[in-house]
């Protein structure tokens, strides 16, 4: 339907905005950054396309690149998504090799929403990047109780797989980072 959608009306800043999220599910990656960078290109202040070209742009392993975007769809709307706004700013800080700064966008990202489990294991993967071993294990616990059937690495790894999260650039930034630190804080691999 999409397609029909963009054939019919190709300047349908919206309709390409969310091929991005269909395009990640088939893990087509390029054309997901084609499609977000489109829709930004046809509507300068669609915030859902802003936001959707900056996580792409994580998920690619381009954090550098996804941290102006991400940043533009706080200004455009400071509460509105902030939760997952602030938790890819601070994933783009730590994949870049900035935890302290990574900590602190996440603590904002979990202050927004408690309630999601993803934004609290990355922190506690940042904290035990940093050796705060203690805090990181209660951010595990506390995931864990929102969501106990991610109770590894691997069944992370594989739900992320399962959500248009399955770029390989990603996977080994994230190996790097967030899941050497939650080894370091005792979360088990499998």
């Amino acid at each position: 339907m999409l397609l029909e959608a963009i054939e019919r009306d190709p300047n349908r800043s919206m309709a390409h905005a969310l091929m991005v999220l269909v395009r990640r599910l088939q893990n087509r990656f390029a054309e997901a950054k084609s499609e977000a960078e489109q829709a930004v290109a046809l509507d300068r202040n669609n915030l859902v396309a802003i936001r959707l070209l900056g996580q792409t742009l994580v998920l690619m392993g381009e954090p550098e690149a996804a941290f102006p975007y991400i940043e533009r769809g706080l200004r455009l709307s400071p509460r509105e998504g902030a939760a997952v706004a602030y938790s890819f700013l601070g994933t783009c800080q730590l994949f870049s090799g900035h935890t302290d700064e990574a900590v602190s966008l996440l603590r904002k990202a979990r202050a927004e929403n408690l309630r999601v489990f993803w934004i609290r294991l990355t922190l506690a993967g940042a904290l035990g990047l940093q050796g705060e071993l203690a805090e990181a294990r209660s951010e595990i616990g506390e995931a864990l109780k929102l969501k106990p059937e991610i109770s590894s690495i691997g069944k992370w790894r594989a739900y992320l797989a399962t959500t248009g999260h399955g770029f390989p650039k990603w996977q080994a930034l994230m190996e790097k980072t967030v899941y050497t630190g939650l080894r370091r804080a005792g979360f088990p691999d499998e």
